[in-house]
């Protein structure tokens, strides 16, 4: 739940901290006062988009800071994605998130204490609050988001992914069998292409490295007269001159040292390593002559075979230049080259594997349609029947709903029974929610029949129905009194509270009579000092300030708005010493 949550510089609110408590917690205040906007500094929390009209007039960035407190199906599912992400902190029992909006617009989100994306923090926030204002009411009113909110209450999540698995593996054998049968004269030029490319890559005998070889051997040749006027000059300094032979060479003179060295260590122990050193510096320079002299005699310098060198480093580069950077990047575009050459020259046969494959996936689809289809139709009547009865309790007594499920004919659909039906990722079914709100009206889509009054109560009615299906701990009611006169009020306030037995509840609201029914009530009120306006929040935290609160709700005036307040308070507080607080 939401234990804590601080606001600064967020529209027309200074600095504001707040502490929430469990179960059923009510806002109210004065139109204007900022009541919606904590709820909007709460959307924004979770992942909501920024703007830089969130940040207060004068003000460099907006800061938005919220402490969750985590039970243990909430942590089941919250901290798989914190481990994924880094960003545990404890024992996962607290999520604290941050998000903070410069003037300029950028945007910045934090899960504890660790800069994270805005996507992740959706994903986090998607299973501890939930927010429930009057843009989801017309949401109910388009019939594509009904299957979603009937699957949520038949649990049908599981078999959604695996048909939806389903789904994808069919589309992607319709794609390839598309491409196989679009266009045959396009294929057979893809193929001629694919061929010419394999067999130059073929004829040039590539050999990965050989480049490099190449380029050194090149070098080596363009500057053979250097390396073999060096070799020689290097060869006469440690073997000597054969037109000076009395000058001794670098080989001999080291050779006498190493004589004289060892007498030395006959006379002297000590110089025994000192006498080893110069045996072995005598012998390396030996072995160094020996090598140069070698090395000279490879030494040479053939036109042909610079020439040779030059034609086939051109190659490669231009194998390179048109197949990849480098001759291990140009053989793997050889093998996939055979790879598609071998697809479109055994096209017919690939198209029967593909049409097999087809075949089967199609059947299984069916399967798992009508598997899910079967679900969905016990729990639509479930639903429709729990729904009526919430709406009779909100005072829509002759209000029928049903939940509506079909399927269209398709030829090249899935195979359910004797019949080829139309699918998708859903599955094979179409849902739609219809409701007759007067006696003797037949049923007809939402959107043609339900007022907005009605329409909040459908909404509040779906909330309590699926609130057992619902693991989000945390639900926001922004605008659900919206069309609801006070004389259904309290039901309404009744419905709220019951759904605090699994959630934490938070209302914004006008209506006395639903906020008599908070176990917590927050008040809303507009500041002005000088030339700038800011929003001030606090507790109301005995029964006095809530009965001035609510007689200004109901707008009555002297003691008699005050009976009436309390009136309210007492009528709630009776209802809830005999009631705990429970799911239909």
């Amino acid at each position: 739940m939401l234990e804590e949550l601080r606001i600064q510089n967020f529209a027309i609110i200074d600095r504001l901290e707040l502490n929430f408590a469990p179960g059923f917690n009510v806002i109210t205040g004065e139109t204007g006062a900022g009541k919606s906007i904590i709820i909007d500094a709460v959307e924004l929390l979770l992942g909501g988009k920024a703007d830089s009209t969130f940040v207060r007039a004068g003000a460099e960035k907006a800061v938005i800071e919220g402490v969750f407190a985590l039970n243990s199906q909430i942590q089941a599912l919250v901290l798989p994605i914190l481990e994924r992400e880094d960003l545990m902190d404890g024992d996962g029992a607290f999520v604290t998130i941050s998000r903070e909006v410069r003037n300029n617009g950028r945007s910045t989100a934090r899960v504890n204490g660790v800069t994270t994306s805005q996507e992740v923090l959706r994903e986090i926030g998607a299973f501890l609050v939930d927010v429930h204002g009057q843009s989801e009411h017309l949401s109910l009113l388009n019939p594509r988001t009904h299957i979603d909110l009937l699957d949520r209450y038949a649990d049908l999540v599981e078999l959604r992914e695996a048909i939806a698995s389903v789904v994808e593996k069919v589309t992607a054998v319709r794609r390839e069998m598309k491409r196989l049968m679009d266009d045959e004269a396009a294929l057979e030029r893809r193929a001629e292409q694919l061929r010419h490319e394999v067999e130059e890559i073929d004829a040039a005998e590539l050999v990965p490295g050989e480049d490099e070889e190449l380029r050194a051997e090149r070098t080596k040749m363009a500057n053979s007269e250097q390396l073999a006027t060096l070799t020689a000059e290097a060869v006469m300094l440690l073997s000597g001159d054969d037109d000076a032979p009395d000058q001794l060479s670098a080989v001999d003179q080291l050779g006498q040292v190493a004589v004289l060295m060892t007498k030395l260590a006959n006379l002297d122990p000590e110089l025994k390593d000192d006498a080893e050193l110069a045996d072995s510096l005598s012998a390396q320079a030996e072995e160094l002559a020996l090598s140069l002299r070698r090395y000279a005699d490879s030494v040479e310098y053939t036109p042909e075979r610079l020439n040779e060198v030059e034609e086939r480093l051109e190659l490669l580069n231009r194998l390179r230049r048109r197949y990849g950077g480098t001759i291990e990047a140009i053989l793997d575009y050889a093998d996939r080259a055979r790879t598609e050459l071998d697809s479109i020259e055994h096209s017919e046969e690939r198209l029967e594997e593909l049409q097999a494959e087809e075949e089967k996936l199609l059947r299984h689809i069916g399967e798992l349609g009508g598997k899910i289809s079967r679900v969905r139709q016990m729990f639509g009547k479930k639903l429709g029947e729990r729904i009526v009865q919430e709406l009779a309790d909100l005072r829509m007594e002759r209000a029928r709903f049903e939940v509506a499920i079909t399927q269209e004919d398709d030829a090249n659909g899935c195979y359910v029974g004797d019949r080829r039906l139309a699918f998708d990722a859903t599955g094979i079914d179409k849902v739609e929610m219809l409701m007759s709100a007067n006696p003797g009206e037949p049923l007809r889509p939402l959107a043609r029949v339900a007022s907005g009054g009605e329409t909040a109560r459908i909404m509040l009615a779906l909330k309590r129905v699926l609130a057992l299906a619902d693991q989000t701990s945390t639900l926001i009611f922004d605008e659900i009194d919206q069309g609801i006169g006070g004389r259904i009020g309290s039901v309404v306030g009744e419905k709220l509270w019951s759904l605090a037995g699994n959630h934490q509840v938070m209302v914004v609201t006008h209506l006395a009579q639903l906020a008599g029914y908070g176990d917590r009530h927050y008040h809303v009120r507009k500041l002005v000092r000088g030339d700038r306006t800011s929003t001030q929040v606090r507790p109301l935290d005995d029964e006095a300030e809530r009965v001035n609160e609510l007689a200004e709700m109901l707008g009555a005036q002297g003691e008699s708005g005050k009976v009436s307040a309390r009136d309210i308070l007492h009528q709630a507080q009776e209802f809830k010493q005999h009631r705990q607080p429970k799911l239909i």
